[in-house]
This record gives C-alpha cells, sequence and structure tokens, in this order.
C-alpha cells in the first residue's frame, strides 16, 4: 500500500462484533438443525408404522383372494354334484 492509499482499517472491536455475530447466528442455525433432526426422528417412526400397517392389509387381501378361489371352487364342485 502507498501512503495516498492507506487502505481500510478493522479496529478489534469492529472484529469483535463481527465474531460475536457469526457466533450468533452459528447457534441459531445449530438450534434448527436439531430440531430439523429430531422431526426427522418423528417421521421415520410414522413411515415404519405405515409400513408394518400396509404389510398387514396386504396380507388380509390375500388371505381373502385364497379363501374367495377355495370358495368358489367348492361351490363349482358341489354345484356340479348337485347339478347331476
Amino acid at each position: 500500500m502507498t501512503p495516498q492509499d492507506p487502505g481500510v482499517y478493522i479496529s478489534p472491536a469492529q472484529m469483535y462484533e463481527e465474531v460475536r455475530g457469526l457466533s450468533a447466528a452459528v447457534s441459531r442455525i445449530e438450534t434448527k438443525i436439531d430440531g430439523i433432526l429430531d422431526e426427522t426422528k418423528d417421521i421415520r417412526g410414522d413411515v415404519s408404522d405405515h409400513e408394518a400397517r400396509i404389510r398387514d392389509l396386504e396380507q388380509t387381501v390375500w388371505r381373502a383372494a385364497g379363501g374367495a378361489a377355495v370358495l368358489g371352487a367348492g361351490a363349482g364342485v358341489l354345484a356340479q354334484f348337485l347339478l347331476r
């Protein structure tokens, strides 16, 4: 730097205030991230609960379809026997 262009002077007090501001911003961000992580834990629990419920429903549907097939076959055999 030349004497004609002294540049910018940042005092230690200004630097300290800037660092304090950054520290407060980082603290706010950490708090928000902790909240988001807590919410995602709840969401993971909900997803696993939904998956279990869907599996139960699928098993019920397959059992009902199998029962309907057995009853249909039995009714066909019974109808053949009665109509002879």
